[in-house]
């Protein structure tokens, strides 16, 4: 973790930040935050900053931003792979996968034991073929899929391969389900939770999410704003 303070040249050269994004935020709004207090502590018109891969603002957690000159080095840390730790609550779906809608149907889920929770982990391990959830920022024919969404349009989202290295339960709190995984650039987290539900033969969606790790990154050395703020001249 930074304990020093850094120079305008330093953000100008390059600097890798880590920050724990708060639940609420957008990664662009961080990215702005940041941007501002660094324009403003060290009285620059103009810096570069830019984040290495999106969370969504019902996910709390790491995220990784570049400064200066480091912002050429974004794609490399986006394709690094990510863990997560959340919870799937069980017995319902939501059209975003997630809590950003509400539920629009519900399942009876007395006929799942532990034992099958457990068990339906094995079937998402490996490279997978998964589709992106329809409120997601992905573009189709230069629209994003939630715009789609939000207007009622009907729009068929092609699959993609990801992988998952481990899936893990930790703990089972019917109908909540705590979950870590980690998993490859790409993979969407709510999609997975969709998909966890349709294999018990149920419903599921994504009641929480936080990212722990990227590639060597842990969330454990990230910054919150206040911190940065200690940092800054």
């Amino acid at each position: 973790m930074l304990t020093n303070p850094i120079t305008p040249e330093e953000f100008k050269e390059g600097q890798i930040l880590l920050f724990d994004k708060p639940l609420g935020w957008t990664s662009f709004q961080l990215v702005n935050k940041v941007r501002w207090l660094i324009r403003k502590s060290c009285n620059i018109k103009k810096i570069k900053v830019g984040h290495a891969g999106t969370l969504d603002p019902l996910a709390s957690g790491l995220l990784i931003l570049c400064t200066g000159k480091f912002t050429k080095k974004i794609e490399e840390y986006q394709a690094q792979e990510k863990e997560y730790t959340g919870t799937i609550t069980l017995g319902a779906t939501t059209p975003s996968y997630d809590m950003e809608t509400e539920v629009n149907e519900s399942f009876g889920i007395d006929h799942i034991s532990e034992e099958d929770i457990i068990g339906a982990t094995l079937e998402f391990l490996g490279e997978i073929d998964q589709v992106p959830p329809v409120f997601s920022a992905l573009k189709k024919e230069g629209k994003r899929l939630y715009e789609y969404a939000r207007n009622g349009e009907d729009v068929e989202i092609p699959s993609r391969k990801v992988e998952i290295k481990e899936f893990e339960i930790t703990e089972i709190r019917f109908p909540e389900v705590d979950f870590r995984v980690t998993c490859s650039k790409g993979t969407y987290i709510r999609s997975l939770a969709n998909d966890f539900g349709k294999s018990l033969g149920t419903g599921a969606y994504l009641s929480s999410l936080r990212r722990t790790k990227i590639g060597g990154f842990i969330v454990e050395d990230s910054l919150d704003i206040a911190s940065f703020e200690n940092l800054l001249p």
